[in-house]
């Protein structure tokens, strides 16, 4: 269970210290803990949490899968936001002038996908390779399945994940995460590695580099 990237005050007041806690120390921690009980009775422990995922996605195993993908998912989730943002830069920024045209557009694209999702899940911002795409899935899907996808940014539109301060308004609680949570410098190390100039990101963080 990796800790926070921050300190849970540290996205106030975009996301509150009550989100923060509830969200990651028991939504995140419940699908870790079920995870490590069902790797211990089906050995999938000596494989990586990316491995595992795609394993169970393959073979049916639904409930390793959904909590193996939901621990991942979140783990990028926290990743993907920081206490303060800044607009994306070099190549991420020209690709993203190449694919969408301006970042208002990428803006638009991004929360018409997540506000129009019916139920759970995830809206993306993925590359494959240096095409840009905006992409949602459902309940625990993650893009992570799919061959030469690099997701770069995450934002969670389960409920669970805005209601305390948002309420029913999912539309209010992407704009906000957007204007003055993502993590754009996460993103364009994600988009760097799509390209062939570095690694991606995975599953756990690693702590030295905090």
């Amino acid at each position: 269970m990796p800790p926070l990237p921050y300190g849970t005050k540290d996205l106030e007041p975009v996301l509150s210290a009550e989100t923060l806690e509830i969200h990651h120390g028991k939504h995140h921690a419940r699908y870790v803990e079920t995870l490590n009980r069902l790797l211990a009775e089906q050995n999938f422990s000596a494989h990586t949490l990316e491995e595992i995922i795609r394993i169970a996605h393959g073979s049916g195993a639904k409930g390793v899968f959904n909590n193996a993908a939901q621990a991942w998912n979140h783990s990028f989730f926290w990743e993907s936001m920081a206490p303060k943002t800044v607009k994306p830069a070099g190549l991420l920024a020209s690709a993203i002038s190449s694919e969408f045209g301006s970042l208002e557009t990428l803006r638009q694209r991004f929360s018409a996908e997540g506000t129009g999702h019916f139920g759970s899940g995830w809206v993306w911002l993925i590359a494959k390779r240096d095409k840009l795409e905006v992409i949602s899935t459902h309940d625990a899907g993650s893009p992570i399945l799919e061959e030469g996808v690099t997701p770069l940014l995450a934002c969670d539109v389960w409920e669970h994940a805005y209601y305390i301060d948002y309420r029913q308004d999912r539309a209010g609680w992407i704009t906000s995460w957007w204007n003055r949570l993502a993590n754009w410098s996460f993103a364009e190390t994600q988009f760097d590695a799509a390209i062939g100039q570095g690694k991606p990101w995975r599953y756990p963080p690693s702590q030295t580099a905090r």
